[in-house]
C-alpha cells in the first residue's frame, strides 16, 4: 500500500501564526481601522472649515461690494447739507426767482441719485430716539412730544442699506 501523503515542504516560521500572532494581527486591523476613523473626520472637518470659509469670503465679497459706496456717500454729506442751507436761505429772502428752483431741482435730483444707490434719508422727527440711528445733541423739555421722542433735527442723517452712512443730529424731547 502505498501511502498518500502530502509534502508542504518546509514550514517557513513566520507563516505559521500562533494565539499571539492572531491577537497582534487582530490589533494591528484594529489601529488601522481606527486609523481610517480618525482621517475620515478630520477630512470632514477640512471639508466644512472649507465651506465655511467660502461662505464668509462670498459674504465679506458681498459686502464690500455693498458698502463701497460709503467713502464717497460720507463725503457727499455735506454738499447735501450746504444745498439746503441755501435752499433755507433762499427762501426766506424777498426774492424768488429761477434760481431757487434751480437749487431745488439740483437737490432732489441729488436726493433720487442717493436713493436708486439705497441711500436714504433717515426719517427721526416725532420717533423714539434711537442712538443706532440718532446723535443727540441736546435734550429739552416739551408739552408737544413724549419722552425721549426726536422733537427737532439739526443735521439728517443718511443709512446705506442697513448700515447708517451719519446719524441723524437730533434734539430730544424730555418731561415738561
Amino acid at each position: 500500500m502505498a501511502e498518500n501523503s502530502l509534502d508542504l515542504g518546509p514550514l517557513d516560521p513566520e507563516q505559521v501564526q500562533d494565539d499571539d500572532g492572531i491577537e497582534s494581527a487582530d490589533a494591528e486591523v484594529e489601529r488601522l481601522r481606527m486609523e481610517l476613523e480618525q482621517t475620515g473626520d478630520r477630512l470632514l472637518r477640512a471639508q466644512a472649515e472649507l465651506d465655511n470659509y467660502r461662505k464668509r469670503a462670498r459674504r465679506e465679497l458681498e459686502d464690500s461690494l455693498r458698502y463701497a459706496a460709503m467713502p464717497l456717500l460720507r463725503d457727499l454729506m455735506p454738499v447735501i447739507d450746504n444745498l439746503r442751507r441755501a435752499l433755507a436761505a433762499a427762501e426766506k429772502s424777498s426774492e424768488q426767482g429761477g434760481l431757487i428752483d434751480g437749487v431745488k431741482m439740483v437737490a432732489q435730483a441729488l436726493e433720487s441719485v442717493l436713493a436708486r444707490h439705497d441711500c436714504k434719508r433717515i426719517d427721526a422727527l416725532g420717533k423714539p430716539f434711537d442712538p443706532a440711528f440718532h446723535e443727540a445733541i441736546s435734550q429739552q423739555p416739551s408739552a408737544d412730544y413724549p419722552p425721549q421722542t426726536v422733537m427737532y433735527v439739526a443735521q439728517d442723517g443718511y443709512t446705506l442699506g442697513d448700515r447708517v452712512v451719519r446719524p441723524a443730529q437730533v434734539i430730544v424731547s424730555t418731561a415738561p
